[in-house]
């Protein structure tokens, strides 16, 4: 059972585009920034530290990464079981489910790193990592301070964050302390992020959800707010509204994809942190995070063994690490073309047919093995069209 998870705020970093500038599903980039108007080509390539987290700026940079990494890794034929989404996150997991079209997300997650930074603006928050302690005892920390701080995040076992007032989450901090906590970390973030104190960028946010269509998801995605998996889309604006003033319960979310089934998780954008709490919740789980081009090796290699081997591409066979997939570069009636014959030598570019006006290029070199979708067959993005081998 493979699941995607995809990360949130805080794994941005600077220049974080530029393994995937001569990657073919770079050309998302100018499709986002053709939606919302803005250089986001800048965003992710030329934009410095400082500037890149912004509320604003660091979800947006985000989600549009991980969009990049998963159009790369649906080129290869891989798809999930399920999947989900750290906080901001979980708008990725959305869209990958297609539940939320591209423009939608990209909209709503414009509009709600927008919100949330207004938000903090106006009642100043802070959040801090408290480690090594029990959920209950952090708890109970929170309950103990007679101010405004609460748990905001449930990430991995004896993992905790807790937001609030500045000196409300200092006084919860000293308590965590106090009932044992090994270390308890200050975040440098602008807001209290799943708190009350998110009321008003969760009333901005509404309208935006309310304008957007949310269709039922090809595959269950589990929610922050219940850890539970739905695909209803009329489920789904009320989840998205009380995320922002809700914790985030990724460790029950990890706890139910175990139970679920789920042998392999692989997170799809920049960094890894949502693999080092898979690794910490789950046993007997492959984790990997997929960041860079590179990466996508990595990923087939790890499907490719006994553990993971689930990946059905044609009649029962497998996709191994030497195997690679051509997909769909959208919707429409394909017609193949005169190199779509099983057996021949393919170059990067190889044009195997027509999907409407647009060109089926295999972005690999190898041996095509067989065809996957027939002339006159109606196709949708990302689907398997080919079979090569590269090796």
């Amino acid at each position: 059972m493979i699941v995607f998870t995809f990360p949130g705020q805080g794994s941005q970093k600077p220049a974080m585009g530029e393994p995937w500038r001569d990657h073919p599903s770079w050309e998302l980039v100018a499709e986002a920034s053709s939606v919302l108007g803005r250089d986001l080509e800048a965003l992710l390539l030329r934009t410095d530290a400082e500037e890149l987290k912004l509320t604003d700026n660091a979800q947006l940079s985000t989600f549009l990464t991980s969009l990049v990494v998963l159009d790369a890794v649906e080129r290869l034929g891989v798809e999930p079981a399920v999947a989900a989404g750290h906080s901001l996150g979980e708008y990725t997991a959305l869209v990958a489910s297609g539940a939320l079209g591209f423009d939608d997300g990209l909209r709503l997650v414009a509009e709600r790193g927008a919100a949330m930074r207004a938000a903090a603006t106006e009642r100043t928050g802070t959040m801090a990592a408290v480690l090594g302690l029990e959920d209950d005892e952090v708890e109970v920390a929170c309950a103990r301070i007679d101010g405004d701080v609460w748990v905001a995040n449930y990430n991995a076992p004896g993992q905790v964050v807790i937001a609030g007032e500045p000196e409300a989450v200092a006084e919860a901090s000293t308590a965590a302390k106090d009932l044992g906590a090994k270390k308890v970390m200050p975040m440098a973030v602008s807001g209290a992020f799943h708190t009350p104190f998110m009321a008003p960028a969760r009333e901005r946010l509404r309208k935006a959800i309310d304008a957007a269509e949310l269709r039922d998801a090809e595959v269950p995605v589990y929610a922050n707010v219940d850890a539970r998996a739905h695909t209803a889309g009329s489920e789904w604006g009320g989840l998205l509204g009380a995320q922002l003033c809700s914790p985030v319960r990724w460790r029950h979310t990890l706890d139910h994809l175990g139970e679920a089934g789920a042998s392999f998780l692989a997170e799809l954008g920049p960094g890894n942190v949502l693999t080092g709490m898979t690794k910490r919740t789950l046993q007997g789980v492959t984790a990997m995070s997929v960041s860079t081009p590179d990466d996508l090796d990595k990923l087939l290699t790890a499907l490719a063994t006994p553990r993971v081997a689930e990946v059905v591409v044609h009649e029962g066979e497998h996709l191994f690490a030497t195997e690679r997939m051509v997909v769909s570069p959208g919707a429409g009636v394909f017609t193949p073309g005169a190199d779509a014959s099983p057996g021949r030598e393919l170059v990067p570019g190889t044009v195997l047919g027509t999907v409407g006006e647009l060109e089926v290029r295999s972005p690999f070199a190898g041996v095509l093995v067989g065809m996957l979708a027939v002339d006159g067959e109606r196709v949708t993005a990302s689907q398997p069209i080919a079979w090569l081998r590269t090796a």
